[in-house]
């Protein structure tokens, strides 16, 4: 590893990864992109990210390698074609919300000798765009100093979780079943408001500045009196998280009523074409 900025590969370039190799980049570091859609990677070149044309090409030389991907199989599809490129030294850190099969990418990264850290982020675009995500990190001692200035760079702060790779994605589990609840709550109030005549604004008034308020809920709130649901974080992607923790608690045998309503909240939002809106947009699936 350099003695200065490490190079940092980012393999994808969504609503997370798009932000993270931006800021990185504006930092000094040395950040090459791939996106399985090249369009979206080439809108970072004129913040000076060379895009790359594989996996295997943006990891070939890089120090640090963030995945920031849909979900578990699109990260061990595009890692299986980078890793040949990989240095000894290389460290791999995981930031993707991928649920239990990070148990798999940890086992399949050993294999391979490659040094491995789970670390999902909290926050969505705004937060990303920021750097002021919340790293949750679980790894070995040796990869948390090479790791330090990046997760620095992109989040507020880092949460070291344990040294084994899982622990991390647990927690995210833990954290996105309260952001679903969050979600909810906030849009079914909004609906039945809609629909027993109850004007939004006296229910927004009662709430602020009370016990029950929150940021979630004023910029959820917001987006749903406003109609603005430029995406945060997709229904699409609200449904997959959902699913993720509804897999590990049956696989714990902890019943989620709650998740799983959310969940078929989210699709039926989906069903009705707002999929690709922020997840604020579950207030549609109240309506016929």
């Amino acid at each position: 590893m350099s003695s200065t900025r490490p190079t940092v590969a980012v393999l994808g370039t969504g609503t997370i990864g798009a932000p993270v190799a931006r800021n990185l980049a504006k930092t000094g570091f040395e950040v090459r992109v791939w996106n399985r859609t090249r369009e979206k990677a080439d809108e970072l070149v004129p913040d000076g990210v060379v895009v790359a044309a594989s996996p295997n090409a943006a990891v070939k030389g890089a120090d640090i390698v963030l995945t920031v991907l849909k979900d578990g199989q699109a990260v061990r599809e595009t890692m299986a074609v980078a890793a040949p490129e990989l240095g000894a030294d290389a460290v791999w850190a995981q930031l993707s919300t991928v649920g239990e099969d990070i148990d798999d990418l940890a086992a399949w990264a050993a294999e391979r000798g490659i040094s491995f850290v789970d670390a999902p982020v909290q926050g969505t675009r705004q937060p990303a765009e920021q750097g002021q995500l919340v790293v949750l990190a679980a790894g070995p001692e040796p990869a948390r100093a090479a790791l330090a200035p990046v997760f620095d760079t992109i989040g507020r702060k880092t949460v070291w979780v344990a040294a084994e790779a899982g622990a991390a994605s647990r927690l995210k589990l833990v954290l996105n079943t309260w952001v679903i609840a969050l979600t909810s709550g906030v849009a079914e109030a909004m609906a039945l408001a809609e629909g027993i005549g109850v004007d939004p604004a006296h229910f927004v008034d009662v709430v602020s500045g009370g016990p029950m308020d929150n940021g979630y809920f004023q910029g959820k709130s917001a987006a749903i009196r406003s109609g603005d649901f430029t995406p945060a974080f997709t229904v699409d992607n609200a449904e997959k998280d959902a699913r993720l923790v509804l897999a590990a608690a049956e696989r714990a045998g902890v019943r989620l009523d709650a998740v799983r309503a959310g969940a078929d909240r989210f699709a039926r939002a989906s069903a009705l074409g707002h999929g690709g809106q922020d997840m604020a947009a579950t207030y549609f699936a109240s309506f016929e």
